[in-house]
């Protein structure tokens, strides 16, 4: 499988170049908005090509996927100039900042017979596998509630946009709250339908939210309570899963890396639960590359990034209206 990376991100040189080159994928070029940022990527990571024309990079031939890391606004407009090119897609999340314009993604790759796959990569993990092993096996009895806890300090690195540009997708729920929806989908296998949110600011953001704590009615009548920020550097990660016959405990689970611990509690004591801890994010590869060999799904769709964005969209609009708000997830099936 041929790449181009769209975006010379921190994910993508932190992560995604060698996730790729693992599952034996070649990386050919490289863009960004700027050149030199872009040539000194390429550089550092051994890229032949780098550049900051998209209508150049699509019309090589020879690339058979993209992945999109830039910031959130530009999405819809190189997502779908690459389906126009007839290459594969994996975008980062969110898809896009509306859900008129991630449904479109989704159905021009659908409509072109392309692969197009969210890069949710929580789901990819072992633990978050592993707890969702439990709750299908029915260890827990029936799913009560889940609690996601994903307040964390984000580092200067990565603080820019994020936190003071509403015009590029920032704030801390489209950052992080739309992960926070794919895992609780992921988990339960059902969609919120209604959620009832507060957000603030507490020292980082501006004109964004950097905090934010929401409730989501499940359909099974479970409760899903899900709390981002920010700014909170020893607060942990984590998630719990409290049902009528137990109880899952699952630490520092909330990460890019395999790590954390599961433990689960019932009448009969407490449990360590293993989990296989391989490489989230080459997982995320392998299953895209499968996909694109006519071998099954990605692990995250294109429907899935629109459900998790339609998600995260109604918790903002909760927070901004003080009111409860049904989940519209648009009509891209």
């Amino acid at each position: 499988m041929r790449w181009a990376l769209i975006g010379a991100s921190t994910i993508a040189r932190q992560y995604m170049v060698g996730a790729i080159r693992a599952q034996h994928g070649e990386i050919s070029h490289v863009l960004s908005a700027s050149a030199e940022r872009a040539r000194a990527f390429a550089d550092e990571h051994r890229i032949p090509r780098s550049g900051n024309d998209l209508k150049e990079l699509l019309s090589d031939l020879h690339i058979d996927a993209v992945y999109i890391s830039t910031t959130n606004e530009k999405h819809l407009q190189q997502a779908l100039a690459a389906v126009k090119a007839g290459k594969h897609v994996l975008c980062e999340k969110p898809l896009a900042l509306t859900l008129d314009d991630a449904s479109a993604m989704v159905r021009a790759a659908r409509e072109a017979g392309l692969v197009f796959a969210t890069n949710h990569h929580l789901r990819c993990s072992g633990s978050h596998r592993a707890v969702r092993g439990l709750i299908a096996s029915g260890r827990i009895g029936r799913v009560l509630s889940l609690r996601l806890h994903h307040a964390v300090f984000l580092p200067p690195h990565l603080q820019g946009w994020r936190i003071n540009s509403p015009d590029a997708g920032g704030g801390v729920i489209p950052d992080i709250t739309v992960h926070d929806a794919d895992v609780a989908r992921f988990l339960l296998g059902e969609d919120p339908i209604s959620v009832v949110a507060q957000m603030t600011s507490s020292g980082l953001g501006e004109g964004v939210e950097d905090s934010a704590m929401s409730v989501w009615t499940m359909p099974s009548g479970a409760m899903v309570m899900s709390h981002e920020s920010f700014t909170h550097p020893f607060a942990g990660s984590g998630l719990e899963v409290h049902g009528t016959e137990g109880s899952i405990f699952a630490r520092d689970v909330m990460t890019q890396n395999p790590i954390g611990s599961i433990e689960l509690v019932t009448s009969s004591g407490r449990e360590v639960i293993g989990f296989d801890q391989h490489d989230l994010y080459g997982e995320s590869i392998r299953r895209f590359h499968a996909a694109v060999a006519g071998e099954g799904e990605p692990a995250a769709t294109g429907l899935d990034g629109v459900k998790s964005l339609a998600v995260a969209l109604a918790v903002r609009e909760a927070a901004v209206r003080g009111v409860r708000i049904d989940v519209k997830y648009g009509d891209v099936r």
